[in-house]
């Protein structure tokens, strides 16, 4: 289990990290969300010794995190960092034994990993002659190719096609299955919603929500109104709710999360002729929204 705790760090006048805490479990899939700046990059690069934290502590299985136990982790910045001339194959094996691994292991892993993403054929290609999706690939081979217990992705999804995504999300929930831990940053919310199990949300270097993805949804201060009306035209404005979305008579709104939805289905029934009414939790990107207040 990766532990996280009261990570502090300024650059100058910049708080990068204000007492943020995460926990990440094994055979879990933790999304770790946040705006721009937010501190994302700063508490992942803390994980591997790549940041000179001023306060907090960094801890796996109880254990503060030192080199022999970064040895079992498997680390994807957001800034991409193989070698633009050195061979593919090459590269992601040779990184295999910097970790570790017997030259015979890590060329056997190497050939299955490029294998599984779909790069078998490009092992010998440098990498600067792949695409920047197949780069994507190829940074994911060599953060697993020592099949690590702790798996760090910072933006595991920037600039994948949707084939390229559907591969990296089977990759990730498949290191899960298989009982390791899994931490990753993504702006794509609807995504992490579907993958995975826990989220943490992070805003100028705090932790502002954080949890299972259903009890973050379900803890929100709001709750989803949805309407629908045959008649797109039908006027109606119910009390204590933001507009967010308004189209071909499909009404979203955000209300408070101790509203009376019968009250607002009488409402709305009494405007006009109702095709489809909920009222549910919000949307992880909705949680987002309100938590960052953005």
């Amino acid at each position: 289990m990766l532990e996280l705790a009261g990570l502090a760090k300024r650059y100058g006048e910049v708080v990068a990290l204000d007492g943020a805490g995460v926990v990440a479990r094994p055979g879990r899939i933790v999304g770790f969300l946040g705006p721009n700046g937010a501190g994302k990059t700063t508490a992942m690069r803390s994980v591997f010794g790549l940041v000179a934290l001023d306060a907090g502590t960094v801890a796996w299985n109880g254990r503060q995190v030192d080199a022999a136990a970064r040895l079992r982790f498997g680390y994807m910045p957001e800034q991409r960092g193989l070698y633009p001339k050195m061979r593919v194959g090459a590269q992601v094996a040779w990184l295999g034994r910097l970790r570790g691994m017997s030259r015979t292991d890590a060329a056997r892993s190497t050939e299955a990993w490029l294998e599984r993403l779909g790069l078998d054929g490009r092992s010998n290609d440098r990498v600067e002659a792949l695409s920047h999706g197949n780069q994507q690939r190829a940074q994911l081979a060599a953060s697993l190719v020592h099949d690590p217990d702790l798996l760090v992705l910072d933006e595991p999804f920037s600039g994948l096609d949707p084939m390229g995504v559907d591969a990296m999300s089977e990759v990730i929930r498949g290191r899960a299955a298989e009982g390791a831990t899994v931490i990753f940053s993504s702006h794509q919310l609807d995504l992490v919603q579907d993958i995975c199990q826990d989220v943490a949300i992070i805003d100028r270097g705090r932790i502002v929500a954080a949890g299972t993805i259903d009890d973050v949804r379900g803890t929100a201060p709001s709750r989803r109104l949805e309407v629908s009306f045959t008649d797109p035209s039908v006027r109606w404005d119910p009390p204590n709710a933001r507009l967010i979305r308004d189209r071909n008579g499909l009404r979203i709104y955000m209300v408070p999360r101790d509203a009376d939805p019968a009250a607002y289905l009488t409402g709305a029934m009494a405007a006009g002729v109702v095709s489809g009414f909920a009222f549910e939790a919000p949307r992880l990107s909705e949680v987002f929204r309100e938590a960052v207040g953005r």
